[in-house]
């Protein structure tokens, strides 16, 4: 109620009336657009689920819900893990995909030869461990396959079931589809005591789910950065995520997002192959691990948690050098060299950095990268999240009760309602915003844009308020260049 409105007019009673209200009287500020997560993977196929979305506060909830040890589950992991290293406070939608298909299965053969002292050892599943596991002096195969199996399911979120099948032991991916062919076994333990082991890496997993039923459920939630469970190569995903995020930039919805899809693959060539035949892919981002063994959607997710959360605080920053712990890279000849990861920026693949055995972020990029464009405006998913903030809050101004409805007359007409706008209203209140996000670095040159704000009342409908506002986005420190000039000191 304002104060013209405190008494109504129709009163004529002598009183006196004070409406108190809160309003906003100091410099005009920003809100920064909250990240929100969205988790889109399956679940175990031993585990009976909804595939409805849910709210998850923490990994267990999403193992409870979903089966340990499923991609959603090993994913969440690295989200929101036990330390409380992840995405911290940011909301986590979890979007689960039907379990269909067929399961990739491998196996461990043990030899003895014999065994000649006793030896720990541990069973590495894409760089998730087992319990260890003690071989005794003089054990046979059969009493090294009962500890393997003992050890591997003794680990709830080991991504394998194991059999022990006597003289191997065999072992069954939790979940079906292609990404239990990434999977990759290896066993921890000393190579000089007698026992070694021969291995079939996990094969034969097919049929992967589709996402489209998963992205029916988000509505007109704002879900802004997706961690996206499938395999990099399943093509028919990203062609549906792509097509769901653009439309996710149309003027009505205006909530734009980008999805994460992991990649370990070491050979440039093979890395960069899916997204450089999506030129005009604005959506989907390839995280590259060269020569990690951790499954593709575990780096996923990592990266997110390490984008997300400095994207939640500090939009305007890009995310080069944040550390992907948890991670264990490839080897140092399956790295890439500067060349080689300006080639995948170019071919719309991110890139990673591996320091003394530690992974970091180097650039993360979308897909987008048409031809004959040097300067692909949609490149850099820092832009792009810089850009959600500038829609958020010109969102927040111009979808208020204040310029909801309001009366709308010239810029030259007189009027003592106090509600009403004018185009210079709505020009003052752009320009306002402008230098908010200026002052947040999501923006560069406000007294630029300013005068080239432009505000008119629709030509032929009375109701529509036209408002153009160029902004420049702020770049970011991702390359120094530096002369560096010398000489020498001669005495006085």
């Amino acid at each position: 109620m304002t104060a013209a409105t405190a008494i109504d007019p129709s009163q004529v009673a002598r009183a006196t009336a004070i409406s108190t209200a809160y309003k906003n009287i100091g410099p005009a500020a920003i809100q920064v657009k909250p990240q929100r997560v969205a988790l889109v993977g399956q679940g175990n196929a031993a585990a009976t689920f909804a595939t409805t979305k849910f709210q998850a506060f923490s990994h267990i909830e999403v193992g409870e819900a979903l089966g340990y040890g499923s991609p959603a589950h090993l994913a969440a992991r690295q989200l929101l893990p036990d330390n409380g290293d992840g995405i911290g406070t940011i909301p986590l939608t979890v979007y689960p995909l039907d379990v269909t298909g067929t399961p990739a299965a491998g196996d461990i053969t043990p030899s003895v030869a014999p065994v000649t002292a006793a030896g720990s050892y541990k069973l590495v599943c894409s760089n998730i461990e087992s319990i260890a596991f003690t071989i005794a002096a003089g054990a046979t195969v059969a009493q090294v396959c009962t500890s393997m199996t003992a050890a591997i399911n003794a680990v709830s979120h080991m991504p394998i079931i194991a059999t022990d099948s006597t003289t191997k032991v065999d072992v069954a991916c939790k979940w079906h589809g292609t990404t239990g062919n990434d999977l990759y076994l290896e066993v921890d333990g000393p190579t000089d005591l007698g026992a070694t082991f021969a291995f079939t890496q996990p094969v034969s997993g097919a049929t992967d789910p589709t996402v489209d039923a998963a992205l029916a459920q988000v509505g007109s939630v704002w879900e802004s950065m997706f961690v996206n469970c499938l395999a990099i190569a399943d093509t028919t995903a990203l062609g549906t995520y792509s097509t769901f995020g653009e439309g996710r930039w149309t003027a009505d919805i205006r909530k734009p997002c980008v999805v994460f899809t992991g990649n370990n693959e070491p050979t440039l060539a093979t890395a960069i192959t899916v997204p450089d035949a999506r030129p005009t892919d604005r959506t989907n981002v390839a995280v590259n691990a060269p020569g990690s063994n951790d499954l593709p959607f575990v780096i996923a997710a990592r990266a997110v948690a390490r984008v997300a959360r400095l994207a939640n605080v500090t939009p305007a920053h890009d995310y080069g050098g944040r550390i992907l712990d948890g991670l264990t890279p490839g080897t140092d000849a399956q790295q890439w060299t500067i060349a080689q990861k300006d080639t995948a920026i170019k071919a719309g693949a991110s890139t990673t950095d591996s320091i003394d055995g530690v992974v970091k972020i180097s650039d993360v990029v979308t897909m987008y990268h048409p031809t004959g464009d040097p300067l692909p405006a949609y490149r850099y998913v820092c832009d792009i999240v810089k850009l959600m903030n500038v829609i958020y809050n010109f969102d927040l101004v111009l979808t208020s009760p204040e310029w909801d409805g309001a009366p709308l007359i010239p810029d030259d007409q007189p009027t003592t309602e106090p509600t009403a706008k004018k185009p210079r209203t709505a020009k003052a209140v752009a320009a306002a915003v402008v230098d908010a996000l200026a002052l947040k670095a999501i923006l560069s040159a406000p007294e630029t844009t300013k005068p080239l704000i432009t505000a008119s009342i629709g030509e032929s409908n009375p109701k529509r308020l036209d408002l153009i506002v160029p902004v420049y986005l702020a770049g970011n420190t991702n390359q120094k260049a530096i002369d560096l000039q010398f000489g020498f000191y001669f005495g006085g």
